[in-house]
């Protein structure tokens, strides 16, 4: 999945380890901005998968991430609210190689 982002989203001809390792770490540090910010919203990852999580066998995670961007460019661009949320959810920007299509979402969380 993390290849295929590389190579469709973010127009890399051959990505290296350093690419796929810069995409985990901006996905990573995504995640845990609420670990380590204080503010009312400051939270740890249990509570954040106790609140998310409808049914005990239901607790599987996958993580959209937006906007990407290649760690060469350089231009930054306004990205609407409207925008932003069509990218999250874009099986594109996963980083699971799943078929969303055919799935439900029970619940999200926009960090």
């Amino acid at each position: 999945a993390l290849y295929d982002i590389c190579m469709r989203t973010l127009k890399l001809s051959n990505p290296a380890y350093g690419d796929l390792n810069y995409l985990v770490s901006a996905v990573m540090s995504g995640i845990t901005t609420c670990l380590r910010f204080p503010g009312q919203l400051n939270s740890d990852l249990r509570k954040l998968a106790v609140n998310m999580v409808p049914f005990p066998r239901l607790h599987f995670f996958v993580v959209g991430f937006a906007p990407l961007t290649s760690p060469g460019a350089h231009s930054f661009r306004a990205v609407t609210v409207p925008e932003l949320t069509q990218q999250m959810f874009d099986p594109k920007n996963m980083m699971a190689a799943s078929d969303f299509r055919n799935g439900r979402y029970l619940t999200c969380c926009s960090i």
